[in-house]
């Protein structure tokens, strides 16, 4: 089982994300933008996993992994982004970023399942 941190501004979206993952046996922690979920990580949050939109009101998923891997704990989580972002600029800004991977939405929950396996 691991902790998972899901960051998105879309109620339902982090409902399905949280559903798939606790139904996986993760425990799972939301927060609905990158401001709250950077509070969460700065306040002692540990978490196995990050799994972030790019697209959210306060901070965006990019800054958000920015800001993530400066903290020592986060320096080598790995961070998926789950966006309708598909475009290649985007992507290499993720990647720059530090993002380790890059999930387009819709996506299914068996590949979201999959993916998260894959870098856990």
């Amino acid at each position: 089982m691991a902790k998972i941190l899901i960051v998105d501004d879309s109620a339902s979206m982090r409902q399905m994300v949280s559903f798939t993952l606790a139904g996986a046996g993760h425990q799972v922690t939301e927060a609905p933008d990158g401001a709250d979920a950077l509070a969460l990580a700065k306040a002692g949050g540990s978490f196995d996993l990050v799994l972030s939109d790019v697209n959210m009101p306060k901070m965006d998923g990019i800054s958000l992994v920015k800001e993530l891997r400066t903290l020592p704990t986060f320096k080598f989580t790995p961070i998926l982004m789950l966006t309708t972002e598909s475009g290649s600029d985007k992507k290499a800004e993720g990647k720059n970023a530090g993002a380790t991977g890059w999930i387009v939405k819709p996506f299914s929950p068996d590949q979201l399942i999959a993916t998260v396996n894959k870098v856990l």
